[in-house]
């Protein structure tokens, strides 16, 4: 991840401007935009200011070679790694299903899951606390989510996310969209200065690329 003096005057730079490149954009939330993520990902009860948050539109490829489009609202502060990571993903004919904005699933996490969505921005708070989640930031991206399940195991009992994705938790298995450390996908967020869930010891997130805490802490030093 780039120093985040330097991210902040690269933003300041280009904050109100779009860039475009081939099918490939950043630009600032508009009013058709919020009208479409209002009440869904950002929810009423949303305390990220609006002006923190970009849209990406980007191009990907599917599992056949098919060129797709896809639409990703993340932070200011990661909006142009993102550009870049999915550029690169796109020219090596990386294999995504589905980018969409997770307001198309009612902002429900499991159905976009479910459907091998990849997204990022989705308000919450994490569970019992006043603290926003990475992904309620825009400071976390999902990629290929069924196929890459959150798991954990609790008294014995497995947690799984999305709860269809049995079959992919034996990640010794060979199967189409698999995250690992040998992954296109995992050495260019890696590169960009993410971290992966798949990397986690208490859980695993293989679907999961955020940026670290020290960086949260410094960009919203109030969120706790």
């Amino acid at each position: 991840m780039r120093s985040i003096v330097i991210a902040v005057l690269l933003c300041l730079v280009i904050a109100s401007a779009g860039f475009c490149a081939e099918g490939f954009s950043v630009s600032e939330i508009t009013p058709e935009i919020f009208a479409r993520i209002k009440g869904k990902s950002f929810k009423d009860d949303c305390t990220l200011p609006l002006g923190d948050l970009r849209y990406l539109h980007i191009l990907h490829k599917d599992l056949e070679g098919n060129t797709r489009e896809g639409e990703i609202v993340c932070n200011v502060y990661i909006a142009y790694d993102l550009l870049d990571i999915f550029m690169k993903l796109y020219e090596a004919g990386y294999p995504i299903e589905k980018v969409r904005l997770v307001d198309e699933y009612g902002a429900d996490d499991e159905l976009s899951m479910r459907d091998n969505n990849s997204s990022c921005f989705n308000f919450r708070f994490i569970s019992h606390t006043t603290k926003i989640s990475k992904h309620g930031l825009g400071l976390a991206m999902d990629i290929n989510t069924l196929y890459n399940p959150y798991t954990k195991v609790v008294n014995g009992k497995r947690i799984l996310e999305p709860a269809t994705a049995g079959e992919y938790v034996d990640r010794s298995k060979e199967f189409p969209y698999k995250i690992d450390h040998e992954d296109l996908a995992f050495k260019l967020f890696t590169e960009h200065g993410f971290e992966w869930g798949g990397d986690w010891t208490s859980a695993k997130d293989y679907q999961h690329f955020e940026v670290p805490d020290a960086v949260v802490r410094v960009l919203y030093p109030n969120n706790k």
